[in-house]
């Protein structure tokens, strides 16, 4: 019986500390990057958009094929650097449980 106690424990702080982390994703920030930076989109690691940065020389009606390129790539970058940082952030909090990796989406 205390090792079910133990276990209810562990998995209470567990859900305390992933609530912490999830709080933590929202203030974490990247930003993806095209063209060289003609196009930045800023979003949190919980991927929530915060900004799209377009270059003025971008802002031609022959340049429109171009910018749409440029934001979805853009987008891409920063939903990569998102997860990753989601998944840094997820790493630190199980690295010590010994829980299995794809346990939460690792």
């Amino acid at each position: 019986m205390a090792d079910f106690l133990g276990m209810m424990k562990q998995a209470a702080q567990l859900q305390s500390k992933m609530q912490a982390m999830q709080d933590e994703l929202a203030n974490v920030e990247v930003e993806g990057i095209s063209g060289g930076g003609l196009v930045a989109v800023r979003m949190t690691a919980k991927m929530d958009v915060k900004s799209v940065t377009i270059d003025p020389s971008l802002m031609k009606p022959e340049e429109c094929e171009v910018l749409q390129d440029l934001l979805v790539t853009a987008f891409g970058d920063a939903r990569r650097k998102a997860e990753t940082a989601m998944q840094e952030k997820m790493q630190s909090l199980t690295g010590g449980l010994g829980l299995p990796p794809g346990l939460f989406g690792q």
